[in-house]
């Protein structure tokens, strides 16, 4: 796991407590709380994927209605995960992380220039962002960990065909968020 860095990937306000909440969310803050201090501690990158969407983002209003509208409360991460001001924020008008974002720019600079080279997701859905920012990160040549503990989707169903399509079609390893910190300490 050389040159890592942990994304957390909209743990927002609307997708935990608002009106396009996820019910299953609320029992992986802890394992994500935990996986974000182990990560600071060990000085592993931290960044955080957050939709912040305009109103008019037709995905928003025809798909799912409006939400994460970009400087709303809606739109932070939740209290429990909060951001410090040594993490980085990147925001997102669609289900990738990468999609016409400064991720990919922010993950090579990192290391002294030497760049991320495994990414290490969690967060809401498993089978939408999640997915489809592994997806991103796999056509970029980064390795993927998913934390297995530390992400969730709508159901069950969804949450179980999310990991899997993870796993074999994009190589994600899924770890559990304990053996993930145990690594942490590995150079």
């Amino acid at each position: 796991m050389a040159n890592k860095a942990v994304i957390i990937i909209d743990m927002l306000n609307d997708f935990v407590t608002g009106d396009l909440k996820c019910e299953r969310a609320k029992h992986m803050i802890p394992n994500l709380k935990k996986i974000i201090e182990q990560a600071r501690k060990n000085n592993i990158p931290i960044i955080y994927s957050n939709d912040a969407h305009y109103p008019q983002d037709y995905e928003v209003v025809e798909k799912w209605g409006k939400h994460a509208i970009k400087g709303t409360k809606g739109a932070e991460v939740i209290a429990e995960l909060k951001p410090t001001k040594r993490d980085y924020i990147v925001e997102k008008r669609t289900y990738s992380g990468f999609y016409e974002t400064g991720l990919d720019s922010l993950l090579r600079s990192l290391y002294r220039g030497e760049g991320v080279k495994t990414v290490i997701l969690g967060g809401l859905h498993t089978n939408m962002c999640v997915r489809h920012t592994a997806a991103d990160a796999f056509f970029r040549g980064y390795k993927i960990i998913i934390a297995k503990d530390g992400v969730e989707a709508f159901t069950q169903e969804d949450h179980e065909q999310g990991l899997k399509y993870l796993e074999y079609v994009y190589r994600a390893k899924l770890m559990a968020v304990d053996k993930i910190i145990k690594e942490f300490a590995k150079p």
